[in-house]
């Protein structure tokens, strides 16, 4: 474990001085580099106690130095991690990680070949509101996602070496990546260069998912105030995270009311302001790094991260060059392809990643598909049934309005839930200790039928086309076939597979179904369909 003093700093400018003074306060700041030799006795003024020097290699040669921090110009930082890295030293670097994909690639490349830790500084994935937020709309307090903007803007430092583009967007990219999750499948970007010719100082960035999301990104450092804001609008609800106020995160549960069915009206309601963890975002950034060499763990805006915003930055660069509003670009398509989707979801549901959902598959209004589920072909859902996650569904299978259907669950084809039936997975369940390894398994073969309000304590195997009546309490193995009625349910008689009540004598075990025509023999405590 790395212990004592051990980071050198390379860059002492505007956000070089923040990494000073936030690595010197947590005491590991072992030397600190900048070519002007004016602001280095300026900061060693202010921060005593360190080495000093002007010169990058010599910060490489040092043997305690494990890691280096870079807050350099963006077009110096290629070459300084590059550099870096092949010393053997983990690196933490100012946004943008390179100015190309290509110098990118490299560097996340060399990173893994060196087993070196790389992390960028998109300082917003840290802060505690941000975080809070993406809690917020995880727990579905906004409700379906529909809209995401973001303005920073501001009249301030104005840059020759990078635009605006490059400058301000990376932070809003990578948070609304954190918030959904997801990249988008293409990107339009238009901006004007008013002071130097091909240097942007406005930019406008739109965004579409997969899920149907848009979002838009604007970015000046030619605007009247400053201003960092996030909005994000929901069906439920509409949160802003305001970077420059005090309170940071605010929350305007404001509804959409239809007089008529056809025309919306706004119900506007007060804005409430959202508690969080207090703290630093850069300490916390930084303690984060500082952790992940210590520990060897994988930073949570590491390399690949840093690609995956580089990438959209710079199809987003692309698009301003080509003039074009509406130009989807191929380099984000290939990270998210467009799916032509045979199935269908109501756009008021949500769809968590990492599910698979067969064709012809139908999810109506204010259902949620948590991660891991594999649902099969033509299974129809109705209204407020969630399932998952690491939940297997097979096809045909019905869960009609009010359904929950939780992991340890399994459902086999043609099985049908009626409204507001419930499973179970913990058989004794407390809110204070977690029992997420003793979930008990449940089987529901195929065919069978789970009547309405029924309960199946978890742990149990519910049998080929057997029938659950209304309101039963399953608490035992239900054969195949079996009618199963009361609290606790009891076997009461046989279905067919029909559906029907199997009724009438048993002659030489054998008994046949008078709707159908079904024939089915007795073998011991089970029934077995003889002929079809």
């Amino acid at each position: 474990m790395t212990e004592g003093k051990y980071i050198g700093l390379i860059g002492l400018g505007y956000w070089g001085n923040n990494l000073l003074r936030n690595l010197y306060e947590l005491n590991v700041l072992h030397t600190a580099c900048d070519v002007d030799e004016k602001l280095l006795m300026e900061r060693k003024s202010q921060f005593p106690g360190i080495e000093y020097v002007n010169s990058f290699e010599k910060v490489l040669q040092i043997p305690e130095i494990k890691a280096a921090a870079i807050a350099t110009p963006a077009a110096s930082h290629y070459e300084l991690i590059k550099k870096a890295l092949l010393a053997g030293k983990d690196v933490f670097v100012e946004k943008p990680l390179a100015l190309t994909m290509t110098e990118g690639q490299e560097l996340v490349q060399l990173a893994e070949q060196k087993k070196r830790i790389l992390m960028v500084d998109h300082i917003l994935q840290y802060h505690p509101a941000v975080i809070k937020l993406k809690e917020l709309i995880k727990a579905g307090e906004l409700g379906k996602i529909q809209y995401i903007y973001s303005n920073r803007l501001n009249i301030g430092k104005l840059r020759t070496e990078e635009n605006i583009l490059w400058s301000f967007a990376p932070h809003d990219i990578s948070i609304i990546l954190m918030l959904m999750d997801e990249e988008p499948l293409c990107v339009s970007t238009f901006g004007g260069a008013y002071l130097n010719e091909g240097i942007y100082d406005t930019t406008l960035s739109m965004f579409e998912f997969a899920n149907g999301v848009k979002a838009h990104i604007f970015v000046s450092w030619l605007h009247p105030f400053k201003e960092q804001k996030l909005v994000v609008v929901g069906t439920k609800a509409m949160a802003v995270f305001d970077d420059v106020s005090e309170e940071k995160l605010f929350l305007y549960p404001h509804t959409i009311e239809w007089r008529n069915g056809k025309v919306p009206i706004a119900q506007k309601a007060q804005y409430q302001v959202v508690p969080f963890a207090k703290g630093e975002p850069l300490k916390i950034e930084m303690q984060h790094f500082l952790m992940c060499v210590k520990e060897r763990k994988r930073p949570k805006t590491d390399g690949q991260e840093a690609l995956k915003v580089l990438k959209i930055l710079e199809a987003c660069q692309t698009n301003i060059e080509q003039h074009s509003l509406s130009q989807g670009i191929p380099e984000i398509q290939e990270i998210s392809p467009k799916i032509d989707k045979k199935y269908f979801v109501h756009e008021s549901s949500f769809v968590d990643d990492q599910v698979e959902i067969g064709d012809g598959t139908k999810i109506w209004h204010y259902c949620h598909i948590l991660k891991n589920t594999k649902i099969g072909q033509n299974c129809i859902f109705g209204q407020n049934v969630m399932v998952g996650p690491n939940v297997i569904i097979g096809n045909r299978v019905k869960v009609q309005n009010y359904v929950s259907i939780y992991e340890s669950v399994e459902l086999e084809d043609e099985v049908f839930c009626a409204p507001s039936m419930v499973f179970t997975n913990v058989i004794n369940p407390r809110a204070f200790i977690e029992r997420k390894t003793e979930f008990r398994k449940t089987l529901v073969k195929r065919g069978a039928t789970l009547g309405a309000n029924s309960t199946i304590i978890c742990g149990v195997t519910i049998g080929e086309y057997a029938l659950i009546g209304a309101g039963a309490v399953v608490t035992k193995e239900v054969l195949p076939y079996a009618l199963v009625t009361g609290v606790p349910a009891r076997q009461t008689g046989w279905v067919c597979k029909c559906g029907n009540t199997l009724k009438g004598i048993m002659i030489d075990n054998r008994m046949i179904c008078r709707c159908c025509g079904l024939q089915y023999v007795k073998e011991g405590e089970h029934l077995r369909l003889e002929m079809k």
